[in-house]
């Protein structure tokens, strides 16, 4: 039995999303057990990238506007330019977002993936990191940004980019393991 069997993911992504930010994660989270669902604007497939070359579609499992953050133990925000900058514009995503916050549970981002927490305003008085690109945008936030491989802050885990996935996806399956965090604040 793996550390994460029992617990439901979310993934939130759209097209432009950096692909081996949602492969390597959701496939970590499932070796422990997890059940997975890729959550987008629209149902269909949505289209991953390898940087600036298109990399392969995914099917999505259901759509933003079907869920909700109670029926999941965690989240998980993949980065990609497009993605999150696509995503922060979708009021229901960033709800959905904002929602895992005010029911203390594990939220993930990576690279790019922090826009969607500087949209659903989560991030002030956090110890946080991303790509260097937002660090203005998380600053502006609130957020108190650093540069480092991973950073863990009450439950919200965050990482720069794809060569810290390794470490990325061990404190996200850590998180998740831990579950609820009641101290974590919105």
């Amino acid at each position: 039995m793996g550390k994460l069997t029992g617990k439901k993911v979310a993934i939130l992504v759209t097209d432009g999303f950096e692909q081996v930010e949602l492969t390597e994660p959701m496939k970590a989270v499932k070796d422990e057990g997890a059940e997975v669902e890729i959550v987008s604007l629209k149902s269909g497939e949505i289209q991953g990238m390898n940087h600036d070359e298109k990399g392969d579609k995914f099917p999505v499992d259901k759509t933003v506007d079907s869920v909700s953050a109670s029926d999941y133990n965690g989240l998980i925000l993949p980065g990609g330019v497009a993605n999150p900058d696509t995503l922060r514009t979708n009021k229901q995503a960033v709800k959905f977002v904002r929602d895992f916050f005010d029911q203390h549970k594990p939220v993930s981002a990576i690279c790019h993936g922090p826009w969607m927490l500087v949209e659903a305003d989560v991030l002030k008085g956090r110890k946080v990191t991303s790509f260097p690109s937002i660090k203005t945008d998380v600053i502006n936030a609130g957020g108190n940004w650093v540069d480092e491989e991973v950073v863990v802050d009450q439950g919200l885990t965050t990482s720069r980019k794809p060569d810290d996935l390794a470490a990325f996806n061990a404190k996200v399956i850590e998180e998740l393991r831990e579950g609820k965090h009641d101290r974590q604040t919105a």
